[in-house]
């Protein structure tokens, strides 16, 4: 039995929309805004700019993840190309394993962003502010730092790699 039409163009505007938003979010963050509070800002008022829009963006981010995750299952459990769990016996089989394991490493880089590396750099910044610039500090903020951006970057590249994987399975349908 095949899902009704409507459910599945809802499914597809639903996942092209946390696709749009989360890889956005990636990009805005690491291609323009920290580089800008890298450039203009001082110590603590560029962490405290990018600490906010975190915050705003991380439950966006889940949210995305979430849809995508339960809209992704519905869409590949509609194409005529699916044979069942792990049955990778076409080109589009492939391509679509390939990109639900891109998509969760980029999950797991998410969730150590967010429950371990921002955690760790508001610690590091509460304690820099009580020590007024301690040398030690200012250098483990800006390590940490230069780690969010890296792995930033990554989740950004991950995102496109996962983009031009649908688009592989897309002409291979």
């Amino acid at each position: 039995m095949s899902a009704p039409v409507w459910a599945l163009a809802l499914a597809y505007w639903m996942h092209m929309i946390a696709t749009i938003l989360w890889i956005g979010g990636l990009a805005a963050i690491s291609v323009f805004v920290a580089p800008a509070a890298q450039k203009s800002l001082e110590g603590t008022a560029k962490a405290a700019l990018l600490a906010d829009i975190q915050r705003k963006l991380d439950p966006i981010a889940w949210f995305c993840l979430v849809t995508l995750a339960g809209t992704g299952m519905f869409q590949m459990s509609s194409n005529p190309h699916y044979q069942g769990l792990l049955e990778i016996r076409n080109p589009w089989a492939i391509a679509i394993l390939v990109k639900h394991l891109l998509f969760l490493g980029m999950a797991g880089l998410s969730a150590y962003m967010t429950w371990s590396l921002l955690p760790e750099m508001r610690r590091v910044a509460m304690q820099q502010a009580l020590a007024s610039q301690e040398t030690g500090l200012v250098e483990k903020t800006e390590s940490l730092r230069r780690r969010e951006m890296r792995l930033l970057r990554l989740n950004l590249a991950l995102g496109l790699l996962v983009l031009g994987l649908t688009a592989l399975a897309r002409s291979a349908a």
